[in-house]
């Protein structure tokens, strides 16, 4: 597996226009896969989401300020760095891009493939926005695709976990996992996961959320 496996980090950038849930965790669970990552010779890439300084070719609606510059992830500002804990390397790619989608307006694909990546392992934020688009895009474009659990987040656990939901149901094949059982795995040792082989397998109503929430999770951690 890991020959042809890739980190894909999503904009663990510095921007800070608004607060995440359990971000502190999900940048030291990433830090410890990019670690783990580079001591296997593991390809890392990188994207920044990136939105021009003079608010040109901006998303329908992309909030912005009195001067007409984007609110967030401006171009020229510190906010579309990457995070110094998980700082790119010498080797590593960093793709930027101006869509939710990693894969959108970019030469990832063509990046990926020139590689011989056939499995991504994907990090980052938001869950419920550029996350998952990129992994319905990945999907599309035929890639084996594996998501670290706790390694997202979004703005409330809410939209974490029903993102969680929906690219489980419905992306096939799909592997949920967390960043303890994955780092077993990297180093060849037993791991739990919770793979996804059928259509809605987490389906749920409003009220049983919190439940959904809990088998979920269980699925997540390796029986003592």
């Amino acid at each position: 597996m890991v020959n042809e496996t890739a980190l894909l980090i999503i904009d663990l950038q510095k921007e800070d226009g608004f607060s995440l849930e359990r971000f502190g965790p999900v940048v030291d669970n990433t830090a410890a896969l990019v670690d783990a990552a580079r001591s296997l010779e593991i390809p890392l890439f990188y994207t920044r989401h990136i939105n021009d300084a003079r608010g040109r070719d901006l998303l329908h609606g992309e909030p912005v300020n009195a001067q007409g510059q984007p609110a967030t992830y401006c171009a020229g500002t510190g906010a579309v760095d990457i995070l110094d804990a998980l700082a790119p390397q010498a080797g590593d790619e960093v793709i930027d891009k101006h869509r939710y989608s990693a894969f959108h307006g970019t030469r990832l694909t063509q990046m990926l493939h020139r590689r011989g990546i056939k499995h991504l392992i994907v990090m980052g934020v938001l869950t419920d926005v550029c996350v998952m688009t990129s992994l319905f895009d990945a999907y599309q474009h035929d890639f084996q695709l594996t998501l670290v659990a706790d390694a997202c987040t979004a703005t409330t656990q809410a939209a974490h976990y029903s993102a969680l939901f929906i690219l489980s149901n419905w992306i096939y094949g799909l592997d949920i996992i967390s960043t303890e059982q994955l780092l077993r795995r990297l180093h060849n040792q037993p791991a739990t996961s919770l793979p996804s082989a059928a259509p809605d397998h987490l389906a749920f109503q409003p009220e049983a959320f919190v439940e959904a929430i809990a088998r979920l999770e269980s699925r997540l951690v390796a029986e003592r």
